[in-house]
This record gives structure tokens, C-alpha cells and sequence, in this order.
């Protein structure tokens, strides 16, 4: 009888199966969701330098006269 009861405790092929299954589901979703934080990160870290930089008035005029356009 106890070992009948050993036996029905320790999970079958079948749920071994699901569980290795479901550890490497779970590590693709991980792995996905890390890559995602990662280029939003990036994304955020580009839209700041962007915002951050200041145009000088002074370059457009200078680019300007290059072409030969009349200044502003």
C-alpha cells in the first residue's frame, strides 16, 4: 500500500512533459519582455538626446550662405 501511495504522488511522464514545457514557455516570454524593456529604453534614451539638443540659429545662417540663399 505505501507503495501504491509513493507512486501516485510523484508526477507522471505526462506532467513532467507540461512542466518542462512550461519552464521553457516561460522563458521565451521572459526573454521577449526583457528585449522589449531594453529597445524602449534605447527608444527613450534617443527621443531624450533629441529633445535635448539645441539648434543654433547661427548654423542655419551659416549653411545658408554656403548655398548662396540670402540670409533670414
Amino acid at each position: 500500500m505505501t507503495a501504491a501511495t509513493l507512486h501516485l504522488v510523484s508526477p507522471t511522464r505526462a506532467e513532467r512533459g507540461l512542466l518542462r514545457l512550461a519552464d521553457r514557455v516561460t522563458a521565451v516570454v521572459e526573454h521577449r519582455i526583457e528585449r522589449r524593456a531594453q529597445r524602449r529604453t534605447l527608444a527613450l534614451d534617443l527621443l531624450r538626446e533629441q529633445q535635448a539638443r539645441r539648434h543654433d540659429p547661427h548654423a542655419v545662417d551659416h549653411l545658408l550662405a554656403q548655398l548662396g540663399a540670402p540670409r533670414r
